[in-house]
C-alpha cells in the first residue's frame, strides 16, 4: 500500500466514523456557508493545499508575498503597537485622557474628531449645534490642536488621526502645532486616514465631490512624501465598510481597490512608486468570525504584494501591506454588554494571529455611549494580557501550515480578486463610487446580516439567545453638548479677536486660487491655519471652487423579507400593516431620517428596507437634515411616523427640537416619533418625557420593533 493509498483509507475511515457519530449519511451535511459564500468543511487535509491560486504554503514571514507577516521577526522582537482612540468633547479633556493612557502602557495616540470637524463646520455654525464634541474632539483652530497635544512630545510619539472631509485644515493644524512646539514637520510621525473613497460608500463624512476629493488625497501624498518622511500619508480603511455591514470579501476587495486608486492618484503627480508606497497603510475591522478574520489579513498582504508588483514596484518595502486593526464596533451589543469584553478579546486575538502591526480594542460600553476611563482600561488591558501572559508573541505566524487557514486564505483571496477585477472593469473605484455600486452591495450585505440575526439563523449571545433576564446597569460617559459648544465658541471668538484679519483673508484667497490653479492645497492650507483661519473658513475657501457633495439615497429591497418566508411573527406584523392600509385607504407611512452631521446610515438603511419588506410605505430622508427640515418633510408628506437613527449622541439636543418643530408647524399632528441607535438607558426617561413614542437600542429585533411601531400608529389613528 502506497502512502497515498494509506491516506485515502484513513480519510475514508474518518468519514465513516463521522457519519456514524453524527447519524448523517454524508459529511457534506455539515458544510457551513459563511456570509462571504465560502463553504466551510468539517475537515481539512493536505489535499486542500493542492492547486491554490494565491497562497504559497512554503513562504516565510518578512518575504514577498508577505502572507505570513510583513516582518521576519513578527512580535518575537517587538509586539504590536497598542493604540486606543480618544476624542472626548474638548481638547483639554482628551489631552488628560491621552496622558493617563500613555502612563498605563499605551504606545501610540489615536485621535477621533467630532462630526462638525469632519464635515468642515466650525462649532458656532447653527447646522451643527447638536453635534459639537459628541463623537470625538472638537477642533476649530490651531489653538485647539495645541491644547490637544500639550506636554506630549510630538517628535517621540506616533499620532494616528481619523479624518477625511476636513483633512487639509486638520493635518495643517497638526503640522503648525508641531512647529510651534519646536518639532519640525520632518520629525512628525503617525498617520492621517485620508481615505475619502470609503466615505462615499459608507460613513459619509465627506465635504467635496469624489474628483476634487481625490485631488486632495494626491496633494497630501505629494507633500508628505517630500516634507514628512516619517509620516504615513494615508490609511486606507476597510474598517468602516465592515461597520456598515460589509462581509469580509467586500471589505477586503473594496479596501484594496481604494488602495489601487490612491496609487494611481500619486503616480499622476509624477511620484516614484517606490518613494511613496512604503508609507501607505491600511486599516481593517476584526469581527467575530475568528478564522475568517485571520485569513483576511493574510490574504490582504498576499494580494497587495501582487498589486504593487503589477504597478512596477521594485523595492521589497513597496510590496508590504502595513496594517492597523480595530475590533469590531458593530459586534458590540447594548444587551448583556459585559459579553462585549469576551467578544473584543477573541477579536483582538484574531487580529494578532492574522499579523496586525497595531491594534485598537473597543470598549465594552461603546454600544451605549463613548467609553469611560474604566472601560478603556479594560480594553487596553486586553492587549496587555495578550502581549504579556499568553505566549502569542513567542512564535511568528503560529497558524501557518494549518490546512484550514491556508485554504481559507486562498478562498478569500480568490473571491476578493474577482471583485477587484469587477471594479477595475468599471474604470476604477472613483467611477464605481459615483455609480453607487459598492454602497449598494454593502447595504445588501448589512440587510442580510440583520435578517439572519432577527430570524435566529445567527446566534448573538445575550441578544437573540441565552438572554440575560436582568440587564446590568453600567456607568456611561456623559457629555454636556451645550457647555462644550459654548466653550468652543468662546475660544473661536478669542482667536478671532487677536488674529490679523487681513492676513487671514489673504491666505484664504490664496487657498481658493490654488484650488482653481491646481496647486498643492496642503501648502496653502498650512499658511491659512498658521494665521489662525478656522477649520470652517478653510473648508469654505475650497467649497467656493469644488462645491459641497450631496449624496443620492438609494436602498435595496426584498433582501430582508426573503429570509422570513415561513416566519409567523413576520406574517403577523405584515397582516397588521395590511389591515391598517385597508381601513384607512393607504398603507402606514414612515419617514426614516438621520439628523445633524451623523452620516453613519447603516441602521437607518436597514430599518427603511426591512420596514418596506414588511409592508410599510417608507420614505428615506437625505443625510444631514436639521430637525426643522425633517418636521417640514414629515408634515408635507403626511407620514404617520418618523424613525430617527442616531449613533453620535445628539439625541438629547436634536430630538426635542424635532418634536418642537412638529408642534409649531401643526399643533394637531398625529405623527409619532420613534428613535433607534446608541442611546444610554439613562436617557430613556428624558426622551419619553419629550414625547418620544418608542426607543430601540443596538441589537433590537426589527420585526418586534416594526410591530411596536404599527401598534402605536393604529392607536394614534383610531
Amino acid at each position: 500500500m502506497t502512502k497515498n493509498d494509506k491516506e485515502q483509507e484513513n480519510l475514508s475511515n474518518w468519514k465513516k466514523s463521522f457519519e456514524k457519530e453524527t447519524k448523517k449519511s454524508d459529511a457534506e451535511d455539515f458544510y457551513f456557508s459563511t456570509d462571504e459564500e465560502i463553504d466551510i468543511k468539517p475537515l481539512y487535509t493536505k489535499e486542500d493545499l493542492n492547486n491554490l491560486s494565491f497562497v504559497e504554503p512554503n513562504s516565510l514571514p518578512g518575504s514577498s508575498p508577505f502572507t505570513r507577516g510583513p516582518k521576519a521577526s513578527m512580535y518575537t522582537n517587538r509586539p504590536w503597537t497598542i493604540r486606543q482612540y480618544a476624542g472626548f468633547s474638548t481638547a483639554e479633556e482628551s489631552n488628560t485622557f491621552y496622558k493617563k493612557n500613555l502612563e498605563s502602557g499605551q504606545k501610540g495616540l489615536s485621535v477621533a474628531f467630532d462630526l462638525p470637524t469632519h464635515r468642515g463646520y466650525d462649532s458656532d455654525d447653527e447646522l451643527v449645534k447638536g453635534d459639537v464634541g459628541k463623537a470625538g474632539v472638537a477642533i476649530d483652530t490651531v489653538e485647539d490642536m495645541k491644547i490637544l497635544f500639550k506636554d506630549i512630545p510630538l517628535d517621540q510619539m506616533s499620532v494616528s488621526m481619523t479624518m477625511n472631509g476636513a483633512v487639509l485644515p486638520i493635518l495643517a493644524s497638526f503640522i503648525v502645532a508641531g512647529e510651534e512646539q519646536h518639532v519640525g514637520r520632518e520629525l512628525l510621525s503617525g498617520t492621517i486616514q485620508n481615505d475619502i473613497l470609503k466615505e462615499f460608500m459608507v460613513r459619509n463624512t465627506y465635504i467635496y465631490p469624489p474628483e476634487p476629493s481625490m485631488k486632495i488625497v494626491a496633494d497630501i501624498i505629494e507633500f508628505t512624501s517630500r516634507e514628512m518622511p516619517k509620516f504615513n500619508s494615508i490609511s486606507i480603511s476597510g474598517y468602516h465598510m465592515q461597520e456598515a455591514g460589509a462581509d469580509n470579501v467586500l471589505e477586503l476587495a473594496y479596501t484594496l481597490a481604494d488602495g489601487i486608486e490612491y496609487v494611481r492618484a500619486a503616480l499622476s503627480k509624477g511620484l516614484d512608486i517606490d518613494e511613496f508606497a512604503p508609507r501607505l497603510s491600511f486599516f481593517f475591522a476584526i469581527g467575530t468570525d475568528f478564522f475568517m478574520e485571520i485569513a483576511k489579513l493574510r490574504a490582504a498582504r498576499t494580494l497587495w504584494s501582487k498589486i504593487m508588483k503589477d504597478f512596477g514596484a521594485k523595492k521589497e518595502k513597496s510590496l508590504i501591506l502595513r496594517t492597523h486593526c480595530q475590533t469590531s464596533g458593530v459586534s458590540l451589543t447594548e444587551k448583556d454588554p459585559y459579553n462585549n469584553i469576551v467578544r473584543t478579546s477573541y477579536e483582538a486575538l484574531s487580529a494578532i494571529l492574522g499579523g496586525t502591526q497595531s491594534l485598537h480594542t473597543n470598549s465594552f460600553d461603546e454600544a451605549i455611549a463613548l467609553p469611560t476611563d474604566e472601560s478603556a482600561r479594560i480594553a487596553r488591558n486586553t492587549q496587555l494580557i495578550l502581549q504579556n501572559e499568553t505566549g502569542v508573541t513567542k512564535t511568528v505566524d503560529p497558524l501557518a501550515g494549518s490546512f484550514f487557514i491556508e485554504k481559507l486564505t486562498d478562498e478569500i483571496s480568490k473571491k476578493s480578486w474577482d471583485l477587484i477585477e469587477e471594479i477595475e472593469s468599471l474604470g476604477g473605484m472613483t467611477k464605481a463610487v459615483k455609480a453607487g455600486i459598492p454602497k449598494l452591495k454593502i447595504e445588501e450585505s448589512a440587510t442580510k446580516k440583520q435578517a439572519k440575526v432577527d430570524s435566529g439563523d445567527r446566534v448573538v449571545v445575550g441578544v437573540n439567545k441565552f438572554k440575560n433576564p436582568k440587564e446590568p446597569k453600567i456607568d456611561v460617559r456623559v457629555i454636556d453638548n451645550d457647555k462644550v459648544r459654548e466653550d468652543q465658541i468662546n475660544k473661536i471668538n478669542k482667536v478671532k479677536s487677536i488674529r490679523d484679519e487681513n492676513l487671514v483673508n489673504e491666505s484664504l484667497l490664496k487657498l481658493t486660487n490654488a484650488a482653481k490653479e491646481n496647486k498643492n492645497l496642503l501648502e496653502y492650507t498650512i499658511e491659512a491655519m498658521k494665521h489662525r483661519a478656522t477649520v470652517g473658513e478653510a473648508s469654505k475657501a475650497l467649497e467656493e471652487v469644488f462645491g459641497r457633495h450631496f449624496a443620492t439615497s438609494l436602498s435595496v429591497s426584498g433582501v430582508y423579507g426573503k429570509h422570513f418566508d415561513k416566519n409567523e411573527d413576520f406574517k403577523n406584523v405584515s397582516k397588521k400593516i395590511d389591515s391598517f392600509g385597508k381601513k384607512h385607504g393607504r398603507r402606514p407611512r414612515v419617514l426614516v431620517v438621520k439628523m445633524g452631521q451623523d452620516g453613519h446610515d447603516r441602521g437607518a438603511k436597514i430599518v427603511a428596507t426591512s420596514f418596506a419588506d414588511l409592508g410599510f410605505d417608507v420614505d428615506m430622508g437625505p443625510l444631514f437634515q436639521t430637525p426643522k427640515d425633517v418636521a417640514k418633510d414629515a408634515i408635507e408628506n403626511d407620514v404617520h411616523a418618523i424613525g430617527v437613527s442616531t449613533l453620535a449622541a445628539g439625541h438629547k439636543t436634536l430630538i426635542p427640537e424635532l418634536i418642537d418643530n412638529l408642534k409649531n408647524i401643526d399643533p394637531k399632528s398625529k405623527i409619532i416619533v420613534f428613535v433607534g441607535g446608541i442611546i444610554p438607558e439613562q436617557d430613556y426617561e428624558f426622551l419619553y418625557n419629550n414625547n418620544i413614542s418608542a426607543i430601540f437600542g443596538p441589537g433590537s429585533n426589527i420585526i418586534e420593533s416594526a410591530e411596536k411601531v404599527i401598534e402605536l400608529i393604529i392607536k394614534k389613528n383610531n
